[in-house]
């Protein structure tokens, strides 16, 4: 009996979720009257506006998620290995994105970078494009965080530690050749979160005033019919790539440590 009752918990969660993406499906290939075709993929993939920010968007998520490696690995592995004591104020820290709006977050961006200020990054794209994408790596802590920190807790940070500097390796080494490969699944999984983050984000973007795939979204959204539902299910099919990805890693790196 408990068994029926989650199962048909589950099939009204599937429901819930997969008939407005069915919808919104079905409506995007009604572009052309009366047949369903891709007429609006057609359109919005030919567009360059298109090209233009979802292009921009995959370079700011690439450079977010170099940054966020290196700022999340090396503190995480620190915690795990020396500061312990430190890890609830640490934890607390990085969930702070997710307690502050990103329009806080960015009004103060502009507050603090402005032109007339010390530090004048909104007065070039440049520097603009480097305030956006250290927002981006502001709102990608939690899940970036959480994911590195949980590989290093399945594994013994300690022993590796100790093993690779009685054989003279230095820092660097045991963070790149001992440390980072036995937390690559983790590492991975948080940039994949952190890659569907920053293709979706709006806020920070628009008030920034950057070409990126966010506002593209809204401006289509305000202005057509059919596009619109066919960039949504383009938006939803990266999320779900991302995801995707991180089943087959985490899958392969298994199949390989079963072989070993």
């Amino acid at each position: 009996m408990n068994r029926f009752w989650s199962w048909l918990a589950l099939f009204f969660g599937i429901l819930y979720f997969a008939l407005p993406l069915i919808g919104t499906l079905e409506f995007s290939l009604r572009m052309r009257r009366g047949e369903y075709s891709l007429d609006a993929y057609r359109v919005v993939l030919g567009d360059p506006r298109f090209q233009a920010t979802f292009s921009y968007s995959v370079a700011m998520a690439v450079a977010t998620i170099i940054v966020g490696v290196l700022l999340v690995v090396p503190t995480a592995y620190w915690v795990q290995l020396k500061l312990r004591r430190w890890r609830p104020i640490i934890e607390f820290i990085t969930l702070l994105p997710l307690v502050i709006p990103p329009i806080v977050i960015v009004f103060g961006y502009i507050r603090l970078y402005n032109t007339s200020s010390f530090l004048p990054l909104t007065g070039s794209a440049w520097g603009t494009n480097l305030l956006l994408m250290f927002g981006y790596v502001v709102l990608a802590l939690p899940y970036m965080y959480r994911a590195v920190d949980t590989g290093l807790r399945a594994i013994d940070v300690r022993t590796l530690t100790e093993a690779a500097e009685s054989l003279g390796a230095g820092w660097l080494t045991i963070m790149t050749r001992v440390i980072l490969p036995n937390v690559l699944v983790a590492v991975l999984s948080g940039a994949f979160l952190t890659f569907a983050i920053v293709i979706g984000e709006f806020v920070l973007a628009a008030l920034l005033n950057r070409p990126a795939f966010g506002p593209y979204l809204q401006l289509v959204g305000a202005n057509r019919a059919y596009e619109p539902a066919a960039l949504a299910v383009i938006a939803f099919s990266i999320t779900w790539v991302c995801m995707g990805l991180i089943q087959l890693v985490t899958r392969f790196q298994k199949h390989t440590f079963a072989k070993r």
